[in-house]
């Protein structure tokens, strides 16, 4: 397992908003390379299989008829260490906690709407890139 990539989604929110170029441009502008890159819209199934660890928490219903209002951007991030400097860039969950100039601090609008995910460790990104990508989408 690559160790130095990461994966991220813009979030219907964002793309709803018009933030795909300006998080993308932060997000190159700090040293990611993007290896896969798509729009796309999941269906209830796609979000269901996604977020299924959170399938007994009180806001699973809530989250997945979010994350299926609209498009998403998918994207795989390389860099060094990228799983945990990816989650510094993008931010705490909650807008109102998250750092000055981070995206979710940017572009977030509340902490059910926050603009985008970011892989929470190596195993899972290695997952959800699969999940989103074939080998031949990724460069």
């Amino acid at each position: 397992m690559k160790t130095n990539q990461t994966f991220t989604m813009i979030k219907p929110d964002a793309v709803a908003n018009g933030h795909i170029g300006a998080i993308l441009n932060k997000i190159t502008a700090a040293g990611f390379r993007i290896s896969a890159l798509k729009m796309t819209q999941l269906t209830t199934a796609d979000a269901e299989a996604f977020y299924a660890v959170h399938n007994e928490r009180p806001f699973f219903g809530e989250l997945v008829s979010f994350m299926t209002s609209g498009p998403i951007v998918a994207a795989v991030l390389e860099k060094e260490n990228a799983v945990n400097d990816f989650r510094t860039l993008i931010g705490a969950t909650n807008p109102a906690e998250a750092a000055e100039g981070t995206i979710r601090k940017l572009y977030a609008t509340s902490m059910g709407e926050n603009a985008v995910h970011g892989s929470d460790s190596d195993e899972n990104a290695a997952i959800e890139i699969a999940f989103h990508f074939s080998g031949r989408e990724q460069f």
